[in-house]
């Protein structure tokens, strides 16, 4: 063993110099510099889309219980608890208690045809759906930086594009 290291050091093998080893520290300072804000950015995105994509799940399972009786329900306690039965990966709740995360939806039943839907991403946006099952009606969407209050109006606040 002490030959191979004398050998090693007959050779001029004598492992890395401090300036090399300091190139090589800031190189990967500044890729991870690089790679920091683009991965925070994917990561918001895939949040704002999975907030999204739960609010639609919700609506789907509402409208599955609309086709099944043509009536959201007579109130919105109905309606949370026909949805707990529909959709259980998801957490229903009547307006007036801001959802915490992208599980939990905040729910409004306008009338038995106009349903309102509301939650949170975990980056912190606001992510609203509203459905109406009548003649020229459709969906409305709501993407916000801020908890819309959607027990004014009958349209709760939910206007826009689709998202």
């Amino acid at each position: 063993m002490f030959e191979l290291l004398k050998r090693k050091q007959e050779l001029g093998e004598r492992g890395f110099t401090m300036i090399e080893l300091t190139v090589v520290v800031l190189i990967v300072a500044i890729l991870i510099a690089i790679a920091i804000p683009t991965f925070l950015g994917v990561r918001s995105r895939a949040q704002n889309r999975a907030a999204q994509s739960n609010i639609r799940n919700e609506i789907a399972a509402a409208k599955a219980i609309f086709a099944d009786t043509n009536s959201y329900g007579a109130d919105t306690a109905a309606l949370v608890t026909a949805l707990t039965l529909a959709e259980p990966s998801l957490t229903h709740q009547a307006v007036g208690t801001t959802s915490a995360n992208p599980k939990q939806m905040e729910i409004r039943l306008v009338d038995s045809t106009t349903l309102c839907a509301q939650t949170r991403s975990d980056s912190g946006n606001f992510y609203g759906l509203r459905s109406m099952e009548v003649a020229g009606g459709g969906q409305f969407f709501l993407s916000n930086d801020a908890h819309v209050d959607m027990t004014a109006a009958a349209t709760c606040g939910i206007s826009g594009a689709a998202f």
